[in-house]
């Protein structure tokens, strides 16, 4: 793709490349992929696409693991005549095959993979947004999506309002003329709150905004956003994706082929992208993403049970528990509750903080979704950046990635480290 090219320029461009080594276009497009299309009309399952969609055999040698094509650039049998790739920051067929599996997990058509979330979030925000517009958030947003409206964006000119998303009224009470987005994390990192992600629709729908979903914490296993409403969906696919805290990356997935073309033209311009290794990583976490899923979600209903019987616990953030606020909205619109739990400690952040220490098959490190259980104390450490806003989480706060360990080591685990905060 040229450096002076238009939008319109680079989706012409992309059409003429024709089909990749693995049967999609340079940009995961899941209309040229035979598992995204299904079998004589009847949809292949979830975890088939996870391992099929993209993924056919490399055409060369036959191999049934995508290759790492770990190059930067590819031979032209003519000036301008390739085979569909000439430089890999414009396209490389391992990034292709992933973000083809991508958009077939989560029933799009376009599907984009980054360098990381926020390289994601950055691309999207600068093609749907720009100086004088406006963007709803969470009152509970990710510290990192926080921080880039904040102190990256608003100095570009674009506004945004801090809104608690499960409250539909409050939501339309906040859109203005010059709203063009509504960024929506369900459940929201670290409160796990929920938000109806159809209501939402509705409103940007009539307002004229776009909807915008973080499905980072449900993954497309457990949540569909666009066949809800939602216009694009994003990803860290760092987390559960990838899923063995190997990789750090991110992901765009939408349905509409104009925005994915905008997009797909910026994330060549502004050159964000995964190298060859770090998409690989990440298909291959995402072929078992069904399985660990499963795990993840039993495991944590276990944990959830435990930290609710645990007189040091003084509430226990779960969507899964028929007291949570948006527990009915989670039941229609997940088909399980997540791994990710967060509780608060009656000790105040000072127990909170020894919980943290005392732990020992909980890891007390920043990120989730991996198959080790991890722990973390949000106010110090993954939302230290929301301190003194209206985003401040509280300070006796603990957030749990639950992983696939053993449940009842992890269960002993919580319940030693508890006890020593309830004796001190």
């Amino acid at each position: 793709m040229d450096e002076s090219e238009t939008p319109e320029q680079t989706a012409e461009h992309i059409r003429a490349a024709g089909s990749a080594s693995f049967g999609s276009e340079v940009h995961g497009d899941t209309t040229t992929d035979r598992w995204a299309a299904g079998n004589g009309g009847q949809a292949y399952g979830f975890e088939t696409l996870a391992i099929h969609a993209g993924q056919d055999p490399d055409p060369a040698t036959g191999a049934v693991v995508v290759p790492i094509y770990q190059t930067s650039t590819y031979v032209q049998t003519e000036v301008g005549v390739h085979q569909g790739y000439e430089y890999s920051r414009s396209g490389n067929p391992t990034r292709t095959a992933l973000e083809t599996c991508l958009a077939a997990l989560e029933g799009g058509r376009t599907g984009l993979a980054f360098a990381s979330g926020l390289a994601a979030e950055d691309c999207l925000l600068r093609t749907v947004t720009g100086p004088g517009r406006h963007v709803i958030v969470p009152d509970d947003a990710y510290g990192g999506t926080y921080r880039l409206f904040a102190r990256v964006l608003q100095r570009w000119g674009v506004e945004h309002t801090p809104v608690p998303l499960g409250d539909l009224d409050a939501v339309r009470a906040a859109v203005r003329p010059e709203t063009s987005l509504i960024w929506c994390e369900t459940p929201t990192n670290p409160l796990l709150g929920v938000a109806d992600i159809a209501g939402l629709a509705s409103i940007a729908d009539g307002a004229g905004a776009r909807l915008v979903v973080d499905n980072t914490f449900a993954s497309p296993y457990l949540q569909q956003p666009l066949a809800l409403g939602a216009d694009v969906v994003v990803h860290s696919t760092t987390k559960y994706l990838g899923g063995h805290s190997d990789v750090v990356g991110g992901a765009l997935v939408t349905t509409d082929p104009a925005l994915g073309e905008e997009l797909a033209f910026n994330q060549n311009a502004m050159g964000g992208v995964p190298g060859a290794f770090d998409s690989w990583l990440v298909l291959r976490g995402a072929k078992t993403l069904g399985v660990r899923m499963d795990r993840h979600c039993a495991n944590a209903a276990r944990v959830v049970d435990l930290l609710g019987a645990s007189a040091a616990v003084s509430a226990v953030l779960y969507p899964g528990l028929p007291g949570h606020p948006g527990h009915e909205i989670a039941a229609k619109q997940m088909s399980q509750y997540g791994g990710m739990v967060s509780f608060r400690l009656r000790g105040g952040e000072a127990a909170a903080l020894e919980v943290c220490r005392r732990t020992q098959v909980f890891t007390l490190g920043e990120s989730l979704g991996g198959v080790e259980s991890l722990i973390e104390h949000p106010g110090r450490m993954t939302h230290a950046s929301v301190a003194g806003s209206q985003l401040e989480v509280p300070s006796d706060l603990v957030r749990l990635s639950v992983g696939i360990e053993t449940v009842d080591d992890l269960l002993a685990d919580l319940e030693q480290a508890l006890a020593a905060v309830a004796r001190s």
